[in-house]
């Protein structure tokens, strides 16, 4: 499940993951900024495993990317979403074996619709550990 808003800079890197996964063997959702819209996928498929994308501020450098546990999620700040996302992750655990959430440090939240360079490159290390199912080379924050 990619978040995030394509208009706003990094904020959008979440919903450019999940479109790169169209031909791949994941069920890929881009959730935009209303990932509790798209719930109901989750809970019809039950996955075994549901992965949350989105761009977070965690006092990192740009580009860096951390797994951030359910607990950890309230004390940092998100990019704009409607429902806070420790609540989307409650409801999701009822509906999968494993969740894991991502948050990927933005360099740049304005608006804009170009993602900053280090962010794109890390896109892409995460695209290569997801598609190569090598979760252990995710770090937590």
């Amino acid at each position: 499940m990619g978040i995030g808003n394509t208009l706003r800079g990094d904020d959008g890197i979440g919903s450019i993951i999940a479109q790169s996964f169209k031909d791949h063997d994941w069920l890929s959702i881009d959730c935009g900024v209303v990932p509790e819209n798209f719930t109901s996928i989750i809970k019809k498929n039950k996955p075994d495993l549901v992965v949350l994308i989105d761009a977070v501020e965690m006092d990192l450098k740009s580009g860096e990317f951390r797994i951030i546990s359910p607990d950890r999620i309230s004390t940092l700040h998100l990019t704009t979403h409607s429902m806070p996302l420790s609540f989307l992750m409650s409801y999701l655990k009822e509906y999968t074996q494993e969740l894991i959430f991502i948050g990927i440090q933005p360099k740049i939240i304005d608006y804009s619709n170009s993602v900053s360079s280090k962010v794109l490159k890390c896109s892409a290390e995460i695209i290569k550990i997801l598609k190569d199912k090598n979760f252990k080379l995710l770090k937590k924050l």
